[in-house]
């Protein structure tokens, strides 16, 4: 027997099962829901876990309920329906939503669930698929302080650093901010490299004088495994995750009122190499897409420049 809360867990992808691994090797009892892929499923249930029917289902068991999956549609699938959480959830059941989401969504799940008697907290993720495995990923919080203190020792099962944001759709509005960077740094160092290779310049010599100055990072470091080093792994997150992400920051900007012409035109990378066909490819793989546009083989200018 333990004491500590019944927790579950909604999408087991690149992120979602390193983080529920966490959970349950740090002694939560845990539920978990997969999709068509039975490995992650699997793993976890090896390591102790017990599989739900259905939605309803772990909100029935379940104390405090993960959901990670990719886009707004999709959790708003798994809150409603007759075979969803709230057709099951009880007072007290606190959901924490760790997707990349849409903050408009998120007020209205938050108010169809806090009218059934629960609480909503939003909990987006900074990190890598690496770092959810070795729980040490960031989570950006955003709840009631109250609630924020129950789910705090949770979530730092699987997070090394937690920020509560502010109150519920906070954590979401800062993630996508976050994206903004991060997305529009892979398209500002896909026209650097596109540029380079068109006027002398390789990817390599590109990598060794940028990396070590004030402008390298780790998303740079990440970026450029692939581009220079082929590395196709080296940054699992796909194309389509961020033409999504760049949508939601676009919507939001345009309800703020907030002119955004460097957010669109780094939405605009992605729509294009998404509707071309690659909305599976990573997103270090832009710097191909840009480098073609311009008539440029990236591969080949790597090859020649070693």
């Amino acid at each position: 027997m333990t004491d500590k809360p019944v927790v579950g867990f909604i999408g087991l992808g690149f992120m979602g099962h390193g983080m529920a691994k966490n959970l349950a090797t740090a002694g939560y009892p845990l539920w978990v829901r997969g999709r068509a892929n039975r490995a992650p499923v699997e793993s976890l249930l090896a390591l102790g876990a017990s599989e739900a029917a259905s939605p309803r289902d772990m909100a029935e068991r379940c104390d405090i309920l993960h959901i990670c999956l990719s886009n707004s549609p999709q959790i708003e699938a798994v809150f409603r329906g007759p075979e969803g959480i709230l057709a099951g959830a009880r007072k007290g059941l606190i959901v924490i939503e760790t997707s990349t989401a849409d903050p408009g969504s998120t007020s209205v799940l938050a108010a169809e669930l806090a009218a059934v008697g629960g609480h909503f907290v939003d909990a987006p993720l900074g990190g890598t698929p690496v770092q959810a495995e070795a729980g040490q990923l960031s989570a950006m919080v955003g709840c009631d302080e109250a609630v924020f203190d129950q789910v705090r020792p949770v979530i730092a099962a699987w997070a090394a650093k937690i920020t509560r944001v502010g109150p519920v759709g906070s954590g979401h509005k800062m993630k996508l901010l976050m994206n903004f960077m991060g997305l529009s740094y892979a398209a500002l160092y896909s026209e650097a490299l596109a540029l380079g290779a068109k006027t002398g310049i390789s990817p390599q010599t590109f990598r060794e004088v940028i990396g070590p100055s004030r402008m390298g990072n780790g998303f740079f470091e990440t970026f450029m495994a692939y581009a220079v080093d082929r590395n196709r792994d080296a940054h699992k997150f796909s194309i389509a995750n961020a033409a999504k992400d760049m949508r939601y920051l676009n919507a939001m900007a345009a309800e703020a009122r907030v002119m955004n012409i460097m957010s669109g035109a780094a939405l605009h990378y992605y729509a294009h190499a998404e509707a071309l066909g690659h909305a599976e490819d990573y997103v270090p793989m832009l710097s191909d897409h840009v480098a073609a546009l311009n008539g440029v083989n990236l591969a080949e200018v790597v090859a020649k420049g070693e």
